[in-house]
């Protein structure tokens, strides 16, 4: 098996002002073309509780409401 040698390989083994300035255009292409880059994805959300939606009919609310004060046994009644 061959020993690979990476881009950082080669990069360290430049003088370091040279390789710090390739590390920086390298930086600059990547935000420029792709990769990861700042305000990318999804932000968190710390302390932020998400509001629950139900679609459903109002006759359909009326039931679940009924069914949550009563305690109705859901499986009980789908045994018929």
């Amino acid at each position: 098996m061959k020993n690979k040698i990476t881009t950082e390989d080669l990069i360290n083994k430049l003088p370091k002002d040279l390789a710090e300035q390739v590390r920086y255009n390298v930086a600059k292409e990547v935000e420029k073309w792709g990769g990861k880059r700042k305000n990318a994805g999804r932000k968190p959300k710390t302390g932020v509780v998400l509001e629950f939606r139900i679609r459903v009919s109002e006759k359909e609310k009326q039931f679940i409401d009924y069914a949550r004060n009563h305690n109705l046994n859901y499986d009980e009644l789908m045994q018929g």
